[in-house]
């Protein structure tokens, strides 16, 4: 049965991060090496309300979403984050509406996003776009490679900003 809850306490809040989203780094401090899949750190969502079902092993934070780990922030209206049963570790997270990831130098806006736990990719649509010193690129699809530090993207338009201070030049027109 799904629960709606409009105020919650920050011990509850400890309480659900550390059994529904816990993360490997417990697994490191055993000796375990990263996988791929696996969020390094612990994983700090904050919203407006949270609601959860424990049989379908999801948590749906809405307003003013937050999520962030050690090596990146993602910002949404509305966040379903799906975790595996046995583990609590995150399997998979919708974000939709006014979707922000910030990773480093890098920021990737768009409608809604998409990421998948096991194969650390995210998958951006709804008119996205990533923007990364000074360079624009924007298309249809964006399907982003978080440990590989690879994207393709569909229907691509890239705006490479001149180094050498002479305007900018434009591909995909």
């Amino acid at each position: 049965m799904l629960r709606q809850l409009s105020t919650i306490s920050i011990f509850s809040l400890v309480i659900m991060t550390s059994i529904a989203f816990a993360s490997p780094a417990d697994e490191s401090s055993k000796g375990a090496e990263d996988k791929a899949g696996q969020v390094k750190g612990p994983i700090i969502i904050t919203s407006a309300t949270l609601s959860s079902d424990s049989k379908a092993h999801t948590a749906l934070f809405e307003g003013a979403v937050v999520a962030r780990t050690e090596e990146m922030t993602l910002y949404s209206d509305r966040m379903l984050v799906y975790y595996a049963e046995q583990t609590g570790n995150v399997t998979k997270i919708d974000a939709d509406g006014n979707v922000k990831l910030i990773k480093k130098d890098l920021v990737v806006t768009s409608k809604t996003a998409v990421y998948f736990a096991e194969e650390d990719k995210a998958i951006f649509t709804g008119e996205p776009k990533a923007v990364e010193k000074g360079n624009i690129v924007t298309g249809t699809k964006m399907t982003y490679l978080m440990k590989e530090e690879r994207s393709f993207v569909e229907n691509s338009r890239v705006l490479l900003e001149n180094k050498k201070g002479q305007g900018s030049a434009e591909a995909g027109k």
